[in-house]
């Protein structure tokens, strides 16, 4: 029996966060350059994103590009931001009913690249299923810094007390205050970090690596991780008896 169908639909995470990485070391593995890795994998998105909306996740977030990522070769950028733009197939969006969101210092970004991205957000903002979000020049220290700006700023001018800062006037001024937290975040790629990304978010997260290279990263291996996200107990903290 596959995973899908051993899944119970009726406790499907409603957020699952991903870092999709292992591309270049595919691409790798085949003797091909690494934006052959990051094409295949551009594929991948499209398939997990469908599937996701099908099972019903309601948020699915993304790590496409971290401020980090800006240190690469300027010709392997060149060649993500193009694919970018490519691979934003808003038929994928309008069939599956997935609205489309970015988080992240998206400034920093090629103008064409941000025009295109709020295209997207625009023609697909009234679709009512699950919201498909990438997480582009983001990092959760760059995430935090901005945060802190904002609510020191607040702060200045009196808008709130320094005393009256809470967790939740942390997420109100997060990203991702949008959405609720993960429930599942899964690494394809065989690496165990979590590599700057949502790490505010991810405190009580339930973790899935894998090695599995995200171009290789099928419906069933989706399903595998959250069949495994299904068998565990979320405490937060607690006692089983307290569950």
């Amino acid at each position: 029996m596959s995973y899908k169908e051993q899944l119970d639909k009726n406790r499907i995470p409603s957020h699952v966060a991903i870092i999709m990485d292992g591309n270049g070391r595919w691409a790798k593995q085949r003797g091909e350059v690494r934006s052959f890795g990051h094409q295949a994998g551009a594929q991948t998105v499209h398939t997990i994103a469908s599937s996701a909306a099908r099972l019903g996740v309601k948020y699915l977030t993304l790590y496409t590009f971290s401020t980090e990522n800006w240190n690469r070769p300027a010709d392997e950028i060149k060649a993500l931001m193009a694919l970018l733009m490519d691979s934003l197939e808003e038929e994928t969006f309008m069939k599956n009913n997935i609205s489309f969101r970015i988080i992240g210092d998206i400034e920093k970004l090629p103008t064409d690249v941000q025009e295109r991205l709020n295209q997207c957000m625009e023609h697909t903002r009234n679709n009512t299923g699950m919201c498909m979000v990438l997480a582009i020049s983001y990092s959760s220290k760059w995430e935090l810094t901005e945060c802190v700006k904002d609510i020191a700023t607040a702060v200045e001018e009196g808008k709130i007390k320094a005393e009256e800062i809470t967790e939740e006037t942390i997420a109100s001024h997060l990203c991702t205050s949008f959405m609720p937290d993960p429930d599942l975040l899964i690494r394809t790629g065989g690496e165990l970090r979590l590599s700057n990304y949502l790490l505010w978010q991810c405190a009580y997260t339930e973790l899935y690596f894998c090695d599995t290279y995200w171009p290789d990263f099928g419906e069933e291996e989706f399903c595998k991780a959250i069949y495994d996200y299904q068998q565990r107990e979320r405490r937060y903290g607690k006692t089983s008896e307290q569950i």
